[in-house]
């Protein structure tokens, strides 16, 4: 699956491939963002539906910079098969969890919804990879299912503001806890260090875990197929 005419260092499977990683980052991110909210309505917090969160469209939750530049940033490299893991965010979903009947379980239930979906989709992308398509399908489903594994692997990152530090938070006392989820005002400054500072920490433990999640799925070595 590799191989294209190039100009410079942009190549067209390369830019193909961007596109088809921010397509599925829209429905990746559309499909958590709702999970969350509709599961924190379940569990009797009326805030998300009362906010208009509740719902699939991408005006809800679309935030200029976690679901505009920082994707652009990442189809960008990905045009010039620079191996970095796909990444957003959207406006944090508005939850109260004064209302939840158990707060530590249902925290736990609220932040595991989103990277729960994304696992889902992209097992359910990976077992149509196994099914056999076209090239050009083959392309788009391998590049959705790591699209879905790398949005799941990086919001239980433990960065204020994603879901993994609101797991975390729960085990430090109350003091703690409260100065650590009131770092989420400075995600956009933990996110630009995690991706595009700390690269290392990117291209060796993240991108193994997601190629490893993508693997586990589609049966298929997933970072060199993607040209990486």
């Amino acid at each position: 699956m590799t191989g294209s005419i190039a100009v410079g260092n942009f190549t067209a499977v390369g830019i193909r491939q961007a596109v088809y990683m921010l397509a599925a980052l829209l429905v990746g991110m559309s499909l958590r963002e709702f999970a969350r909210a509709w599961t924190a309505a379940q569990l009797h917090d009326p805030t998300p539906r009362l906010w208009g969160r509740v719902t699939m469209s991408p005006r809800a939750w679309f935030d200029p910079f976690g679901s505009g530049l920082i994707p652009s940033l990442i189809a960008v490299l990905w045009s010039v098969a620079f191996p970095i893991i796909p990444a957003a965010y959207g406006k944090p979903a508005p939850i109260d969890p004064g209302y939840f009947r158990q707060a530590t379980r249902d925290t736990v239930l609220v932040s595991s919804a989103g990277p729960a979906v994304n696992l889902v989709l992209g097992i359910a992308l990976g077992l149509l990879f196994r099914a056999g398509l076209p090239v050009e399908l083959l392309r788009i489903t391998l590049v959705a299912c790591y699209t879905n594994m790398a949005l799941m692997v990086f919001h239980l990152l433990p960065i204020p503001g994603l879901d993994g530090a609101r797991m975390v938070a729960l085990l430090l006392p109350p003091a703690a806890r409260e100065t650590y989820r009131n770092g989420d005002r400075y995600l956009p400054l933990f996110v630009l260090v995690a991706l595009f500072v700390f690269t290392f920490l990117v291209l060796g433990v993240l991108t193994a875990l997601t190629g490893a999640l993508c693997g586990a799925a589609t049966g298929a070595d997933c970072v060199p197929l993607l040209g990486f």
